[in-house]
C-alpha cells in the first residue's frame, strides 16, 4: 500500500494520539488583530510587496498574532517555495496560526504541500486543541492534494454530527477537490449523507450540497431521490434547497423530475426556482416546458431571466415561433430580446421569412432602444443568425458607448466560434473567414482594450486557422506595445496569449503586475471594524460593513475611491439571476481600470451566506475599482476572490438591482 494511502487511513480516523500536546496555559495563543496598531501595517506592507524574507522573521515571533498575519500574507502570495517555511507554523502552540499555514500552503496547490499537511494532521492532538488547524488542513489537503488521498478523505467515518469544524474540513477538502476535477464515488456518497442529515450543522449542509451541485461528471443515480426529496421539500434553509434541486435533477428520474415541478410551483424563494428550472434542462422539453412558461410571466426578473435561459439552452425548433410571438409580449426588455435570442437561435433553417422577420425586427429595436444595455441586448441575440455580422459590424464596431463596442465584438466572437461555421455559411465561408479576420485585425488598431481582448481571443480559433491568413503579426505587436500597463493587464495577457498560439510557441504564463499602489493607512485610521458604507441606488439603499481586519488594503482602497466621489454615476454592468451584482467599473462593460492596481487579500473567510462583498479581478494582484455582492453561496470563488465587506442592510434591494441600474453614490456612515 503506499504511504500516503496509509498515512492517511491512520489519520482519517483520528488513530494517531501525536506527539503535540494542547498549550500550556503560560503560553499565549490568542490572536488579537489591531488594524491602527505599527506592526499590522507593517506586516501587511511586507505582504502588498511581497517581502517573503521580511515575513519570515514574524514566523519566530513571541506574539501568535503576528505569526498569524505573516502565514496569512502567503495565502494571498501563493508562493509554494514557502512551504517548507510555513510547515514549521504547523506545529505552532496556537491553533489559529497553525490554521493559517496549512491554508497558505493550500493556497499555493502545489504537491509539495501534501505530505507536510498530512503529516501535521497525524501529529495533532484529538482532544480538540487544535480543531481549527485540522479543519483547515482537511481543505488545503484538497487544494494540493493528489487522488490517492481523496480516496481517504472522502471514507472518513468516524466524524459526528458535533464535530462541526472536523465535519467542515472533510467536506470543504472533497469539495476543492472536485473544483480540481477530481471525483470519486466514495466523496458523492459521503456528501449526499451530510447533505441530506438534518443532525449536520447548516454549514456543513451547504458544503456539501454546493458539491453536489457544482461538481462535474459525478453519478447520482435514483436511490438518492428520496432523501433529496426530503430535503427539498422541508428543509428550511434555502441555501441547501438551492443546492439540492440542481443535484436532484441530475439523477434524470422521472421521480426527480415530479418532485421539481411540484417544489417549482410551491417554491417563495426565487433563487430556488432558478436553480429548479437549471435542473429540468436535464428532462423531456415538453414535459417541463410549462414551468419555464409560467416562469418568464413572473414578476421576479431574474426568474424571469432563467427561464429565457431555459429556452436558450433547451429550447426546441417547433417552438422558435412561439418564443417570437411571447417577444412581442408586454415583458421587461431583457425577457423580450432573450425571446428573441432564443427564436433566432432554434429556428429552422428553411423558415426563411421568419428568419427575415425576426432580425429585420432586431435590427429596428437596436436602432430604438435608449438604454445602451437593450441595444447589447439585441446585437447578442442578432449574432445568433451568423449572417448579421456586416450589420453588426457596422451598428457597433464604433459606436460611442463603450458598452455596444464591447458587445459587437463578443457577437462577431460567437459568429466566428460556431462549431458549424462551415456548414452554415456553406460556399460562401471562406469570404466570411476572410471579412471576420480583418474587423478582428481592425479592432487590434482600436486602442480599444475590450475589443482587442476579445479579437484577440477569436483568434485561437483552431477551426478556422486564422493563423495561415496573417501575414504579418506586425499589427498585433503594435497593439501589444501601445496597451498601458498595468491598468490593460487582462488584455495584455489576452494578446500574448494569442500572439503565442500564432507563433505556435509555448503559452505564456499570465503576467502579475509590479507592486504599484502602497495600502493608504491614512484611509484605515478613519475606519474601523464595523465600519458602514451606504450604496446609494434608484431602487433603495445597499449598507456594507468593511472588513479592514482581513483586507485592509482593498478596504482602503475603496474607502480613497468613495471618498473621491468615483462611484458616482457608475452602473452596475453584470447581473447574473442567483449569482452576482456586479459594478464599479470605468467603462460599464466591464473592461479596463484606473492606473494602478490592488493586492489580493485572500482570507480564510467563505463565500457561504448571500451577501458577501468581493473584489472583481482577471487573476491574482489585477484587482482595482470592480466589485461584487452575492445572491446566494458561491464557495467556487473562496480562496480567489478577496472578500472585503459583506451586506449589514438591504439585502432585499441587491436582489432587485438589473443590468444599468445606476451607482447614485456610495457614503461612508
Amino acid at each position: 500500500m503506499n504511504w500516503k494511502i496509509a498515512l492517511s487511513i491512520v489519520i482519517s480516523g483520528l488513530l494517531l494520539y501525536g506527539s503535540c500536546v494542547p498549550p500550556s496555559d503560560d503560553v499565549p495563543t490568542d490572536i488579537s488583530i489591531n488594524i491602527e496598531g505599527p506592526v499590522f501595517q507593517k506586516i501587511h506592507n511586507f505582504q502588498d510587496r511581497q517581502l517573503r524574507d521580511s515575513l519570515y522573521v514574524y514566523f519566530h515571533h513571541e506574539n501568535p498574532t503576528y505569526r498569524y498575519l505573516a502565514a496569512m500574507a502567503f495565502a494571498s502570495i501563493r508562493d509554494s517555495t514557502a512551504n517548507d517555511s510555513l510547515a514549521l507554523l504547523l506545529s505552532d502552540p496556537a491553533d489559529e496560526v497553525r490554521a493559517a499555514a496549512a491554508f497558505a500552503i493550500g493556497q499555493a496547490g502545489a504537491v509539495s504541500g501534501e505530505p507536510l499537511l498530512l503529516k501535521a494532521f497525524s501529529q495533532n492532538d484529538t482532544s480538540g486543541a487544535y480543531w481549527q488547524a485540522n479543519r483547515a488542513i482537511l481543505e488545503a489537503i484538497g487544494k494540493c492534494g493528489q487522488e490517492e488521498s481523496l480516496l481517504a478523505l472522502s471514507t472518513i467515518t468516524t466524524y459526528q454530527p458535533t464535530d462541526t469544524l472536523l465535519v467542515e474540513g472533510q467536506a470543504l477538502g472533497i469539495y476543492r477537490y472536485a473544483l480540481r476535477g477530481l471525483t470519486r464515488p466514495e466523496g458523492t456518497a459521503r456528501m449526499l449523507a451530510i447533505a441530506t442529515n438534518g443532525s449536520y450543522p447548516g454549514d456543513c449542509r451547504a458544503i456539501a450540497a454546493n458539491y453536489l451541485f457544482r461538481a462535474q461528471n459525478i453519478q447520482l443515480d435514483s436511490s438518492g431521490v428520496p432523501a433529496l426529496a426530503e430535503v427539498i421539500n422541508t428543509d428550511p434553509d434555502p441555501r441547501i434547497r438551492m443546492a439540492l434541486v440542481v443535484a436532484l435533477g441530475k439523477t434524470r428520474s422521472q421521480q426527480a423530475k415530479n418532485v421539481l415541478l411540484k417544489a417549482f410551483n410551491k417554491e417563495q424563494d426565487y433563487r430556488v426556482q432558478c436553480n429548479i428550472l437549471r435542473a429540468l434542462g436535464n428532462f423531456d422539453y415538453d414535459s417541463v416546458k410549462p414551468a419555464a412558461l409560467k416562469a418568464v410571466r413572473n414578476n421576479n426578473i431574474h426568474l424571469a431571466n432563467r427561464a429565457v435561459q431555459f429556452f436558450l439552452e433547451n429550447g426546441d425548433a417547433k417552438d422558435a415561433t412561439l418564443y417570437w410571438q411571447l417577444a412581442k409580449d408586454t415583458f421587461p426588455w431583457q425577457i423580450q430580446l432573450g425571446l428573441y435570442q432564443a427564436a433566432n437561435r432554434h429556428l429552422p433553417a428553411y423558415f426563411v421569412d421568419y428568419r427575415d422577420a425576426i432580425n429585420a425586427e432586431l435590427r429596428l429595436r437596436f436602432r430604438s432602444a435608449s438604454s445602451p444595455y437593450e441595444k447589447t441586448e439585441a446585437l447578442k441575440a442578432l449574432s445568433e443568425f451568423g449572417w448579421n455580422y456586416r450589420h453588426i459590424y457596422r451598428e457597433g464596431f464604433r459606436a460611442e458607448t463603450p458598452a455596444i463596442r464591447t458587445a459587437t465584438m463578443e457577437a462577431l466572437a460567437i459568429i466566428s466560434g460556431r462549431p458549424d461555421f462551415r456548414a452554415f455559411f456553406g460556399e460562401g465561408y471562406r469570404q466570411v473567414r476572410r471579412e471576420l479576420l480583418g474587423m478582428f485585425l481592425e479592432a487590434m488598431q482600436t486602442g480599444d482594450p475590450a475589443m482587442i481582448a476579445i479579437a484577440a481571443g477569436a483568434l485561437r480559433n483552431n477551426n478556422l486557422n486564422y493563423q495561415t491568413y496573417i501575414q504579418s503579426y506586425g499589427l498585433l505587436d503594435s497593439a501589444l506595445t501601445r496597451l498601458e500597463l498595468p491598468k490593460e493587464i487582462e488584455t495584455y495577457n489576452e494578446l500574448r496569449k494569442t500572439l503565442a498560439f500564432l507563433k505556435e510557441e509555448p503559452e505564456p504564463q499570465p503576467i502579475t503586475p509590479e507592486f504599484n499602489h502602497p495600502i493608504d493607512w491614512s484611509m484605515i485610521t478613519r475606519i474601523a471594524n464595523g465600519q458602514t458604507v451606504t450604496i446609494k441606488t434608484p431602487r433603495g439603499n445597499i449598507e456594507l460593513e468593511l472588513l479592514p481586519d482581513v483586507a485592509p488594503g482593498t478596504a482602503a482602497n475603496f474607502v480613497a475611491l468613495i471618498r473621491q466621489g468615483f462611484y458616482t454615476g457608475k452602473v452596475f454592468h453584470r447581473v447574473v439571476p442567483n449569482f452576482v451584482i456586479q459594478g464599479g467599473g470605468m467603462r460599464g462593460d466591464g473592461y479596463g481600470s484606473l492606473d494602478y492596481t490592488i493586492r489580493s487579500e485572500l482570507s480564510r473567510l467563505h463565500f457561504l451566506e448571500e451577501g458577501y462583498v468581493g473584489m472583481a479581478s482577471s487573476g491574482n494582484h489585477t484587482e482595482c475599482t470592480q466589485f461584487f455582492i452575492t445572491h446566494a453561496p458561491a464557495p467556487h470563488l473562496d480562496g480567489n476572490y478577496t472578500i472585503f465587506a459583506r451586506v449589514s442592510k438591504g439585502m432585499e434591494v441587491v436582489h432587485q438591482i438589473e443590468i444599468g441600474d445606476k451607482i447614485q453614490e456610495i457614503v461612508i456612515q
